[in-house]
């Protein structure tokens, strides 16, 4: 079996395989049960799941239950990260506290950021992209690993006593004492939110990537050995897709600004990034496009219409009209960059007005 490193890169061809592989399950399975299904999650962007159906009996039942995600300071807020910011939306949405950690302590250890910087960009570059994105404050829980609570602390500490050298080996691989200490303390955030201090034990959601596999399981594994202390829940989490880079490959590089956009990108940028960089499905020639037709399987603009584009009639006719050859990559470039200016040309003006209510967020604890 194939381990995974979550604080490296991995290039995955089969979500499918890889889902059979490693125990997760087909959220397509669950979906009939949703009342009101995201769009990720109708379009199979949302592809597995662990124990949602804990989450969805929560949600039924209109039982307390919360949402977990973490997120890393150390560039540009993305299309990638959006994908995460909707999730955590549409969870509050439905009634979920929300609690969002700034893993400064692991960007710091693993990344090399100074706390002063991942704090700077943890505000300016996730907090108010989140708040313009919808995020409200009612119910939120916005902290830093490196300003949690004594009881939080504590947690993260006492998680070293549940575990052994050789079970991390066989989950992480040869790992530093920084990496080891990241682990431990994204365990201890992942189980927060059920301390007695937040009135715990209750469902937890994590959204997530698949690359973020080993800590769910690793979380998993302790929440049991530590169920007579604290009773903990099973935390529950699903697996999204990842957007892909510009060039095609699975994921954006916040050091890398040609493999992404932006949510701060002007106009004229995102035209150059998707004209210059966003990877074709196209034919050689117009001729050959227009007899033999485009494959929108593997082409980036049609794949980040899939993440955007909220009509599921107009996306299918995109679909057969680029895979048919009548319309032409330039064209589908065309449809991409309009959806993406026409949204980031809102979404910029509600991130002004969301720098005037950060206090609402930041304050909160």
């Amino acid at each position: 079996m194939e381990r995974i490193d979550p604080w490296g890169s991995i290039d995955i061809k089969d979500y499918g395989k890889l889902s059979k592989e490693f125990g997760i399950k087909p959220f397509k399975e669950i979906l009939f049960r949703i009342k009101k299904p995201s769009l990720y999650m109708r379009r199979n962007i949302i592809y597995g799941h662990k124990d949602f159906w804990i989450i969805l009996d929560a949600i039924n039942k209109k039982q307390k239950f919360a949402m977990l995600t973490g997120l890393m300071p150390s560039g540009k807020f993305h299309l990638g990260h959006k994908v995460i910011a909707d999730q955590i939306i549409y969870y509050q949405r439905l009634g979920a506290q929300c609690y969002i950690t700034v893993a400064d302590i692991e960007s710091y250890l693993t990344r090399n950021i100074p706390l002063d910087q991942a704090y700077k960009l943890a505000i300016n570059e996730y907090l108010l992209n989140y708040i313009a994105l919808g995020l409200k404050p009612k119910n939120v829980h916005f902290y830093f690993q490196s300003n949690g609570s004594k009881e939080y602390m504590n947690l993260s500490k006492y998680v070293s006593k549940k575990i052994n050298f050789n079970e991390v080996k066989a989950i992480y691989g040869d790992i530093s004492p920084g990496k080891l200490i990241s682990a431990l303390t994204q365990v201890a955030d992942i189980l927060y939110p059920q301390l007695k201090e937040n009135k715990g034990p209750k469902p937890v959601i994590v959204p997530v990537g698949f690359d973020q596999l080993p800590h769910i399981n690793f979380t998993r594994d302790i929440a049991l050995r530590m169920k007579k202390e604290y009773n903990f829940i099973l935390p529950s989490a699903t697996f999204n897709k990842f957007m892909p880079s510009l060039q095609g490959t699975i994921k954006m590089s916040t050091s890398a600004p040609e493999s992404y956009i932006a949510l701060t990108d002007d106009e004229k940028t995102v035209r150059n990034k998707i004209i210059k960089y966003a990877f074709s499905g196209g034919r050689a020639t117009i001729k050959e496009h227009r007899e033999k037709g485009g494959n929108p399987d593997i082409d980036v603009s049609y794949q980040y219409l899939t993440f955007l584009e909220e009509s599921d009639a107009k996306l299918k006719k995109i679909y057969y009209d680029y895979k048919d050859g009548k319309l032409l990559t330039s064209e589908l470039k065309e449809i991409l960059i309009n959806k993406l200016n026409s949204f980031l040309k809102k979404h910029q003006q509600n991130r002004e007005k969301a720098k005037k209510v950060l206090h609402k967020y930041i304050l909160k604890d």
